[in-house]
């Protein structure tokens, strides 16, 4: 699954008219280059939630998604406030990625990041063996961000304890996670995390690659130039 319902309000004003995920850095769309990611990892099927301007996804990526992919949408209405929150847009979407308990892979819509998503399906077996509910993805704590978010022991996520790390929004989650929450419900993922990890259910692993957080015009237009940039040094002379 892919989070691309968020309003973007720290784009504005390239937001008001383009939903985020769509915003371009290197000659793509931002959740473009997931797809294409996720795709060459060999997965078939997507699903993609969405809200404000959430038509203007579904019709560029008639024409932009890779043609190996099966893309089903979760809307979550046009309106600006309309969109679910984290854990009440997967909640809602569980439905449609799966009818048993399986772990599945989510990545937000306004990251960019070489993670290989072809680890998730190891990470689901070891879920699985551990009855783990979440395994995070963490990453060094950005400028933009000090503080980080939960601390990585060994092989566990925890609250509380230093030294802490950015989640970097990319986890894989069994649904039993969100069944707490009535569908349609808005909810944020934070206090279902907190939860599981009082429990010892939330795994994790340090990501030492490339990972940004699209969250401001300076930030895509930095992307931007230095995607270009390895673009232009690739190409053949």
């Amino acid at each position: 699954m892919i989070l691309a319902a968020g309003r973007g309000e720290r784009m504005r004003p390239l937001t008001d008219t383009c939903p985020k995920p769509l915003l371009k850095a290197g000659g793509k769309a931002l959740i473009v280059w997931h797809l294409e990611r996720l795709a060459r990892a060999g997965f078939r099927q997507i699903i993609i939630n969405h809200a404000w301007l959430g038509a203007l996804v579904e019709a560029a990526l008639r024409h932009d998604a890779p043609k190996s992919l099966g893309i089903t949408y979760s809307p979550e209405g046009e309106a600006p406030d309309s969109a679910l929150e984290t854990a009440g847009g997967i909640a809602k979407a569980v439905p449609l990625i799966t009818h048993a308990d399986e772990p599945f892979l989510v990545i937000n819509g306004d990251i960019w990041c070489d993670f290989d998503p072809a680890r998730a399906r190891t990470i689901a077996q070891q879920m699985m063996a551990a009855n783990a509910l979440a395994h995070l993805v963490m990453v060094p704590n950005p400028l933009q961000h000090p503080g980080g978010d939960f601390a990585l022991d060994g092989g566990q996520i925890v609250d509380q304890r230093e030294p802490r790390l950015t989640f970097s929004g990319i986890g894989v989650y069994r649904p039993a996670l969100f069944a707490g929450i009535r569908r349609g419900d808005k909810a944020r993922l934070a206090p279902l995390l907190r939860t599981a990890m009082q429990a010892g259910r939330v795994s994790g692993e340090r990501h030492g690659g490339e990972w940004e957080d699209i969250g401001t015009p300076e930030r895509l237009a930095a992307l931007d130039a230095r995607l270009s940039a390895a673009t232009r040094n690739t190409m053949p002379r």
